[in-house]
């Protein structure tokens, strides 16, 4: 995956960044991800990562859904998380930020500390994702995806924009899936670590199937 044209370079990636636990909010280089940001110490990160050159904040899953809401002890979180970029900020009437993350790098979330304002802050290594920054050539077959894709998408409900998924790069269509289909922590973690396009396609493709299985073994029961 090449880096936008505003996002930085992989030597200019900086190794301290502000840390947002969120469970189930998926961030993925090439992806983008809006937020609502209204507590206070989240409202002092976005200012803070605002300051900076690269305007970085580290989306990590926690392991336990109610961890992070005491931020005051470690909150437990995977180590894996992925970087985005501060694109979009605007303030709102009522106190909030909307902001929107662009995807940039995965890391290894490493020694971790409580920011004065309340938010957590972390030493990260970004060496094990250089790739992330690079562009992604390797061939994927689409066909078996799209398939299960719009059987997925049908048992949802969900309505798509067929063209627009047809005429997207095979590493936007994964991001875009990864983040926005709704996964299980776990499941959306092992999206985030897929170290291939192919990988994450299999699990997509993995995670699809098993819904659908669930569903109709649902049905089946009923009868």
């Amino acid at each position: 995956m090449a880096g936008g044209i505003f996002d930085p370079e992989f030597d200019q990636l900086p190794m301290r960044i502000p840390i947002f636990p969120l469970p189930s909010a998926l961030l993925l280089p090439g992806g983008q991800l809006p937020l609502n940001i209204f507590e206070p110490r989240y409202l002092a990160m976005v200012t803070h990562a605002l300051a900076t050159p690269t305007r970085l904040i580290g989306m990590v899953q926690p392991l336990d859904h109610h961890a992070g809401d005491d931020m005051a002890e470690d909150p437990g979180l995977f180590e894996t998380g992925c970087a985005g970029r501060l694109s979009f900020f605007q303030e709102s009437d009522d106190g909030r930020f909307v902001v929107a993350l662009n995807g940039v790098c995965r890391f290894h979330r490493l020694r971790q500390e409580l920011d004065p304002n309340g938010f957590l802050v972390a030493d990260v290594d970004w060496q094990p994702f250089a790739n992330d920054l690079r562009v992604d050539l390797s061939a994927l077959d689409r066909d078996p995806l799209i398939s299960v894709l719009k059987r997925y998408f049908d048992m949802k409900g969900f309505e798509t924009d067929w063209t627009q998924i047809e005429n997207s790069d095979n590493h936007q269509l994964l991001a875009t899936l990864s983040m926005i289909c709704p996964f299980e922590v776990a499941e959306k973690q092992a999206l985030l670590e897929a170290d291939s396009m192919a990988k994450r396609a299999d699990l997509l493709i993995a995670m699809m199937e098993m819904a659908l299985h669930d569903e109709t073994g649902g049905n089946d029961a009923r009868h």
